[in-house]
């Protein structure tokens, strides 16, 4: 049954076409994955879908209540200054994302904990469409396993925007790809979509050339008979006995040039294949300093306390030259603090950082509101020689900006773009060691997967908070983990860390289990020695028999 249908929708900004003639039907239960460039209309798409802005042309259908996360939660109204009620429905699922023994109001919270706030709330509407704009941006491990547990039980359709490859392989079914003024539609997560998409570049890349090939070759008669045609006409003024047989040729010629000309434009109108697009070269290349050494950066029984809450405390750690280290934990741990301290920005309750005197840090922030929103993206980088100017146009065009948005104001940029900007800035520098926060976010997909070969060719050394599951596999070979209220250095990949937690919450989960069978046990015990006192007909033992059933059935569950 269809939830929501749109029927010859177009869109454009001045002269920028967005999408033209689109028509898409949504599904009763349906998981689908808008994806494409950043600028390409995703979002726009979103809104056109919840009312929030008309189309040039078409119409939108629905019935229904629609429950809609914007991309930046710092603009939700919905969030406001609220208060958890620990009875209510909301609290639990607010619990559940670590965020429900807060007291506070939620201008208080962090970034992640806003966004996890304001999931609950379009939760509780109980809506029958969840569309959802980069809903896993700033979301803890545990806020995303939340997220896709509950897309998973959830019965109405969803739509979601989202760059996190992890997340769309998890949890959608169908995506939409709006790029180059158009919406092409797979079935199937990311990962099928990337592998169907480049079957569908190769076969019309195929059809193409066979056609270009076909096309040469008619041409190439048509010019023969062109050529035959203009002889026979000339021969026909020159020679007088047979001046009538040379026009008869000319003219049969030139039909038959007409003939070829027609079937050719006939066939092109019929099935023309034009030559596809192969995606935008996005490049990133970082300048790197060659100074070396050994460890950069120590903590020593380092500490960040606010008041009387501890983040963490009593934990030293190291980094090498060279070594790729990723940074998690849950959402208002400390991460980002960490980074500040690190950076000098932010002082210690307790202990030391030492870094080497010779180290050059660049920082990427998470921030993409701490930009000049007057300035264009060239007056924001502060470069004034020409080469300096050249090479930043050229650092911009190659991750994909294009040129009127070069020219633009930065509060014009989308997200996506600003993150690029702030990205320029760092591959315009000579640094040993590249602190990223959340480097990913509001990054389209392409972006995402060629900053992680340049980051690979990168020989300095590299600190990284990040939640995307797939770029934390790929780029980290160590881990900081935030456990306890300490920070630990872990010697493994993300996929091993995890299986090995997992592994120790199943068996303390397995220990705990038994303990409780052996106090079941007892107790069970001890009511068939009380049961074999009895006598029969005595009507203590139906009540004994109930209990001593409710305590073999919570045994058999165990």
């Amino acid at each position: 049954m269809n939830v929501m249908s749109i029927r010859g929708l177009k869109k454009s900004f001045h002269e920028n076409i967005l999408f033209d003639q689109v028509n898409i039907d949504i599904h009763q239960g349906e998981r689908i994955g808008i994806v494409g460039p950043n600028g390409a209309g995703k979002t726009t798409l979103a809104r056109i879908c919840v009312n929030e802005i008309e189309p040039d042309q078409g119409t939108v259908s629905f019935k229904g209540k629609i429950g809609y996360l914007k991309q930046s939660i710092d603009q939700e109204e919905m969030i406001g200054d609220l208060r958890f009620n620990a009875n209510s429905f909301d609290f639990k699922r607010e619990k559940e994302l670590g965020i429900g023994s807060l007291q506070v109001g939620a201008e208080n919270l962090s970034g992640g904990e806003k966004l996890k706030l304001a999931l609950t709330k379009i939760w509780s509407m109980n809506p029958d469409l969840l569309v959802l704009d980069e809903p896993t941006n700033h979301l803890d491990e545990k806020g995303v396993n939340w997220l896709i547990r509950e897309l998973h039980s959830f019965h109405g359709a969803v739509l979601i925007i989202s760059h996190d490859r992890y997340f769309l392989d998890q949890t959608i079914t169908r995506i939409l790809e709006v790029e180059a003024g158009e919406i092409s539609d797979y079935q199937g997560n990311y990962s099928i979509y990337r592998v169907e998409k480049q079957k569908r570049y190769e076969d019309q890349l195929h059809h193409y050339a066979v056609q270009q090939k076909e096309i040469k070759r008619i041409e190439g008669q048509i010019a023969g008979l062109t050529n035959w045609s203009e002889k026979a006409h000339r021969d026909s003024t020159k020679q007088d006995g047979a001046k009538e047989y040379y026009r008869m040729k000319a003219k049969k010629m030139d039909r038959q040039v007409k003939s070829k000309q027609k079937r050719l434009e006939k066939e092109l109108q019929k099935n023309q294949f034009v030559q596809p697009e192969q995606g935008k070269e996005v490049q990133f290349q970082f300048q790197v300093n060659n100074s070396r050494g050994k460890r950069v950066v120590e903590a020593v029984n380092a500490g960040k306390c606010y008041g009387e809450r501890w983040l963490f405390k009593n934990s030293s750690f190291y980094m090498k030259y060279g070594e790729r280290i990723g940074i998690i934990g849950e959402n208002g741990c400390g991460k980002t603090t960490l980074l500040q301290m690190l950076l000098g920005v932010e002082p210690l309750s307790e202990g030391e950082v030492w870094k080497s005197p010779s180290l050059k840090i660049g920082y990427l922030s998470q921030d993409v509101y701490d930009l000049p929103e007057k300035k264009t993206p060239i007056e924001a980088l502060h470069v004034a020689r020409k080469e300096e100017i050249f090479q930043a146009k050229s650092i911009l065009a190659s991750m994909g900006m294009e040129r009127d948005r070069i020219n633009a104001t930065i509060a014009q940029l989308s997200l996506g773009e600003r993150t690029k900007l702030k990205l320029t800035r760092l591959l315009m520098n000579k640094y040993d060691l590249l602190i990223l926060d959340e480097p990913t976010n509001h990054l389209d997909l392409p972006s995402r997967e060629q900053l992680e070969y340049t980051l690979q060719e990168f020989t300095g050394s590299l600190l990284i908070v990040s939640h995307d599951v797939y770029f934390m596999e790929k780029m980290c070979d160590k881990l900081l983990v935030f456990e306890d209220q300490k920070v630990k250095r872990i010697e493994h990949h993300l996929s091993h860390y995890r299986a090995r937690t997992k592994e120790k919450s199943s068996s303390a989960s397995s220990k705990k289990n038994e303990e409780q069978k052996m106090l079941l046990d007892n107790e069970i015990s001890a009511l068939i020695s009380k049961i074999s006192l009895l006598l029969p007909g005595d009507e203590k033992i139906a009540e004994l028999d109930h209990k001593l059933a409710i305590l073999l059935e919570k045994k058999r569950s165990l």
